[in-house]
């Protein structure tokens, strides 16, 4: 083999050694993870921000319904509560008209044939309220005691007189089962107008 030859040769040799020794250092590091840990691939220690670009801003709509969902639950409770509660004043207030109406009927009957002013003229006195207190209304507190030893009912008369002396109104009021000692104080509300004035006036009072 002459010189020239020799020397391509050798070119040729050189230059394919660099080759494979590139390649063999690219495979080198593409197995480093499976060497040595010092030979491992790196990380920062700078997290990378979100990508705020796909915030809403707004709850997912399956929270956001549960939300108001929820929300109307309450007020839904709340008003349920407040119709109960008002439903319950009314009943009470029925109540309370049915017994005293009953109480009045009960006193008009048991005076019906008393004559003269009754058994229990002392047993029985009256006090007026404040018409501040009342609306304007003339308001009569009858108390009523069982000065007797025995349980015992009363019933009492009432008139509203004017200045003339003549009966304007007259209303029937009562306690039963009264006990020996124990007191009522059942009201008395006069359903005239506050003009003129009139003036109420025990007039019967019966123990039965």
């Amino acid at each position: 083999m002459n010189r020239s030859s020799s020397r391509g040769v050798r070119l040729v040799t050189a230059a394919a050694a660099v080759v494979l020794g590139g390649l063999g250092a690219a495979g080198l590091v593409s197995c480093g993870t499976d060497g040595d840990a010092n030979t491992g691939p790196t990380f920062t220690d700078r997290p990378t921000a979100p990508d705020t670009a796909s915030f809403s801003g707004a709850l997912p709509s399956s929270v956001a319904s549960s939300a108001q969902a929820a929300i109307e639950s309450a007020k839904a409770s709340a008003s349920s509560a407040a119709a109960s509660a008002s439903a319950r004043e009314a009943s009470r207030k029925a109540s309370i008209g049915a017994d005293v109406e009953r109480s009045r009927k009960a006193a008009e009957d048991a005076l019906k044939n008393v004559q003269g002013r009754g058994n229990a003229v002392g047993e029985v006195s009256m006090t007026g309220k404040p018409r501040t207190e009342t609306g304007g209304r003339l308001t009569v507190v009858v108390s009523i005691t069982n000065k007797t030893d025995a349980t015992a009912s009363y019933a009492a008369q009432v008139d509203f007189i004017d200045d003339s002396g003549k009966v304007v109104e007259t209303q029937f009021v009562g306690a039963e089962d009264l006990a020996p000692g124990e007191r009522a104080q059942p009201l008395v509300i006069s359903r005239q107008p506050a003009e003129p004035i009139l003036t109420p006036r025990l007039t019967k009072a019966q123990r039965y």
